[in-house]
């Protein structure tokens, strides 16, 4: 192959199976974009690629069928969608800076569900705007309920929202929609004494389902923002395994710390002969113990007095 692909793929562009000819990849934090910029990929796809547009599993796009030599003007044709959707660039008209660590995919969120607790594209351009460009390889995603329509615990960092139901006893009618709503679709968290719904903290996940519930409006999301974080979840060919809960009740401040401080730990102790200079994270903690992963990523980390921290941590899966 006539070019140099380390410089290819950290440009955002990929391999494929057809000789000199390659792949774009378009970074859409959150998964939301602005229906005018649709009209930049059509022209790219059909004046640079093969026509077509490959929409990801994270939620981004791929333009398919661009020749190396026109990889400059792609380059160039991205610069308005790179700049409307705010991702951080080296060199305005260079596209992007680099491909290790992968778009932050979200749900939809509160700005249209109903189910949602948090607005989820906002928190991804947040993270984005943190931890971007970077080559390391990270796969974030964030979701508004633990519905978990994003499919958070088959990432390295995982984000459910949450909130912390308020209850307003004088709205209250003893209809007991909360509690069944509560057994049947969440933990059972709710049960009813003396006419009366009672919550048991260390059951409530923070869904919301008593929320929607309430035909009377007598409880209500908190205005504080909570979430549950989720760590290393994984697929591949090797030892794929689902995330396991770390922190609850976790405020935005210390995820996105904590997500910083894992990018060091990385830095620190990543393999330097990984093949594609990737290492999953997992295989890092692995190595050094979750212990010495936790010093890290907790270092500076300030969390809300009601956060509950997951101890022991313990990941499993499929072994070969």
């Amino acid at each position: 192959m006539d070019t140099n692909t380390a410089a290819l793929k950290k440009n955002a562009f990929r391999v494929t199976k057809e000789r000199n000819v390659t792949c774009i990849r378009i970074r859409v934090p959150g998964g939301h974009l602005e229906a005018k910029y649709l009209p930049v990929l059509q022209e790219i796809a059909e004046k640079y690629g093969n026509g077509t547009l490959h929409i990801t599993n994270r939620q981004g796009f791929e333009i398919p069928g661009i020749s190396f030599e026109k990889m400059p003007e792609v380059n160039a044709a991205l610069q308005s969608i790179i700049e409307g959707l705010e991702i951080n660039q080296e060199e305005e008209g260079a596209g992007y800076p680099a491909a290790g660590t992968r778009n932050i995919i979200g749900c939809i969120g509160n700005r249209v569900c109903p189910y949602g607790n948090y607005d989820t594209t906002a928190l991804a351009k947040r993270i984005e705007k943190a931890v971007f460009p970077n080559d390391l390889h990270f796969k974030i995603a964030v979701t508004g309920c633990h519905n978990d329509c994003a499919k958070v615990r088959m990432h390295d960092f995982g984000i459910m929202g949450m909130t912390l139901p308020r209850f307003d006893a004088d709205r209250c009618v003893s209809c007991g929609a909360c509690v069944k709503k509560c057994q049947k679709k969440s933990t059972g968290a709710l049960t009813l004494s003396n006419f009366r719904p009672v919550r048991d903290p260390k059951k409530c996940i923070g869904c919301g389902e008593c929320v929607l519930a309430c035909p009377n409006h007598a409880w209500s999301r908190s205005e504080e923002k909570y979430f549950r974080l989720t760590l290393l979840g994984r697929s591949g060919k090797k030892n794929p395994r689902m995330g396991e809960n770390f922190v609850k009740w976790i405020d935005e401040d210390s995820i996105v710390k904590i997500i910083l401080n894992t990018y060091d730990y990385v830095k620190e102790y990543i393999d330097p002969d990984a093949p594609g200079g990737k290492e999953h994270i997992g295989y890092i903690v692995d190595r050094t113990g979750v212990e010495e992963f936790l010093k890290w990523a907790l270092k500076d980390v300030t969390l809300p007095e009601i956060a509950e921290v997951t101890k022991p941590l313990y990941w499993k899966g499929v072994e070969y």
